[in-house]
């Protein structure tokens, strides 16, 4: 009984050593996990890099979007290039195309998941400025869409959000209760001219 009593405090001992070394130890000096950075509007350093982005316009005659090539500024990790390049689309429209998002519409916060889901949320305007028609709000949403997921492979599919929320549509017409994948059914392309 005496050879077992000190062998047992030995390797409790010993046990709780390795707990602190290997587990608690770590646990307690481990640097905290970084958030995810702020999405600002201002432009990062480095914004002079730019690179090329496919962005979606509505046509002269008003029945179908237009993938046109601009310079959009770089962005790096993917959520802040998917940033840029909603901005971009956001804009104005290059004569003689007609911008496919209405007036005013700012993006208030973009967020990407791990499962290549991206979160586009969107200012008030998109709704209340919103001319209307399921063909203009097809539109709308697939230009933002298609714009994050032809750019960025590393994103399949974008949910539409209004100031923070999940809405059932913009205009009656598309549902936006889930994440959409790219559609280019709307985009004229130059075999069909």
């Amino acid at each position: 009984m005496r050879r077992v009593l000190p062998v047992a405090a030995i390797a409790a001992v010993a046990l709780i050593g390795a707990w602190l070394l290997f587990i608690a130890l770590p646990r307690w000096y481990a640097e905290e996990p970084a958030a995810d950075p702020p999405v600002t509007s201002a432009p990062a350093a480095g914004a002079e890099r730019k690179i090329t982005a496919t962005l979606y316009f509505i046509s002269e005659d008003g029945m179908s979007l237009v993938g046109v090539q601009q310079e959009v500024p770089f962005g790096e990790p993917v959520i802040e290039q998917a940033r840029r390049i909603v901005e971009a689309q956001l804009g104005p429209a290059p004569d003689p195309l007609a911008a496919a998002i209405p007036a005013g519409t700012t993006l208030r916060g973009l967020y990407v998941t791990d499962r290549g889901d991206a979160y586009v949320d969107l200012s008030e305007e998109a709704r209340t400025r919103h001319g209307g028609g399921a063909l203009d709000e097809l539109f709308t949403i697939f230009a933002i869409v298609d714009a994050v997921t032809v750019n960025l492979p590393a994103i399949a599919r974008v949910q539409i959000l209004v100031n923070g929320r999940e809405v059932d549509t913009l205009a009656g017409h598309v549902d936006l209760r889930h994440p959409l994948e790219k559609n280019l059914t709307w985009v004229k392309t130059e075999k069909d001219e």
